[in-house]
C-alpha cells in the first residue's frame, strides 16, 4: 500500500495500472481489518500472514489510519445511545453511567502511558513472526481459561475502579503484537467476574479511546513526512472497514453467550501454527 503514497507522482498510465493491481488488496485488507479489530483473534497475526501469502508489501500508515477511523466510527455509531447516556449522566450525576465512563477512562490510562513510553520501541523491534505466533497462541489459551474459570458474579458493567485499572493493565499488554486488544480485555473482564456479553461490551467501549489514541499516534508519525494522501483509497478503505466492523460488533454481541471462547482459542492456535509454518 506504500504505492498509494506515490500515486500523485506517477504518470496517468502508471496510476491506472497500480490502481488495478492493488484494488483487491485494498478491499481484502480493509475487510480483514474490520473483522479482526473486534474479534479476539489477533489482528497482527492476520495482517502478517495474508500479505505474505499474496506477496504484498506493508500497507503503510495512511491505510492504517483509514481503517482505524472506519472502525472507530463503527463503534461510535453502534454504541451511540450508551455513549449519550454516559456523557450526560456524567454531568447529571447519574451514578451508574458516570461510574462506567470513569472506569473506561481509568482502563485507558495504562495503554496511553505504555504507548507513549514503549510504542516506537515495540513497533520497530517486536513485530517479528516468532513473537506474533507465540503471543497469538499463548493469549488464546488465556482467553479460553478465563472463560472456563471466570466467576460471572458482576452485575452488568458495575466494576470497581481497581478492577478497571487491572483490565487497563491487560489492555496495555496488547501493545505486544499477536496479543489482541479485544482478546486480552475480554479475558481480564471474564477473570474479574463479568459474563461474556458484558465483557465483550466493555471491551468494545474500551476500543473507542484505544483506537482514538492509535489514530493520533499515527497522525503524529506521518505529519512530518509531507506525503500525498490518495483520498479515493482512504475513503474506500475506511468505509469497507467501518461497515464490516459494525456488522461484526452486532453479531458478536448477539451470539457471544452461545459461543465458547474455546472456539477462538483453537482458531488462534491454528493461526499461530500457520505463522510458524510459513515464516519460521
Amino acid at each position: 500500500m506504500i504505492l498509494y503514497l506515490q500515486v500523485g507522482h506517477l504518470s496517468a498510465d502508471c496510476n491506472y495500472k497500480i490502481f488495478i493491481m492493488d484494488i483487491f488488496q485494498v478491499f481484502f485488507l480493509s475487510f480483514l481489518q474490520g473483522i479482526v479489530e473486534f474479534l479476539p483473534i489477533s489482528s497482527s497475526g492476520h495482517l502478517i500472514i495474508f500479505p505474505a501469502i499474496f506477496g504484498w508489501k506493508d500497507q503503510g500508515l495512511i491505510f492504517d489510519i483509514a481503517v482505524h477511523l472506519g472502525s472507530l466510527i463503527a463503534v461510535l455509531v453502534y454504541f451511540n445511545r450508551e455513549l449519550y447516556s454516559m456523557f450526560f449522566g456524567f454531568f447529571n450525576n447519574n451514578n451508574q453511567d458516570k461510574k462506567i465512563l470513569i472506569n473506561i477512562i481509568i482502563s485507558s490510562i495504562p495503554l496511553g502511558l505504555a504507548g507513549l513510553l514503549f510504542g516506537n520501541i515495540i513497533e520497530n523491534n517486536l513485530r517479528f513472526p516468532l513473537l506474533i505466533a507465540s503471543s497469538t497462541a499463548f493469549f488464546g489459551l488465556i482467553l479460553w481459561l478465563s472463560d472456563c474459570f471466570g466467576k460471572r458474579n458482576v452485575n452488568g458493567l458495575n466494576i470497581s475502579w481497581k478492577i478497571a485499572l487491572l483490565i487497563g493493565l491487560g489492555q496495555a499488554i496488547a501493545l505486544i503484537p499477536g496479543t489482541s486488544r479485544s482478546g486480552i480485555t475480554i479475558a481480564f473482564a471474564l477473570i474479574f467476574g463479568m459474563n461474556r456479553a458484558n465483557a465483550v461490551k466493555f471491551s468494545f467501549l474500551l476500543s473507542i479511546p484505544a483506537i482514538g489514541m492509535a489514530v493520533v499516534w499515527q497522525l503524529i508519525n506521518i505529519s512530518s513526512q509531507g506525503v500525498s494522501v490518495p483520498w479515493n483509497m482512504f475513503f474506500l478503505s475506511g468505509a469497507i472497514s467501518g461497515l464490516t466492523a459494525y456488522i461484526v460488533i452486532h453479531f458478536f454481541l448477539r451470539f457471544i453467550e452461545r459461543i465458547s471462547m474455546l472456539f477462538f482459542a483453537i482458531y488462534r492456535l491454528i493461526l499461530a501454527s500457520l505463522i510458524f509454518f510459513i515464516f519460521i
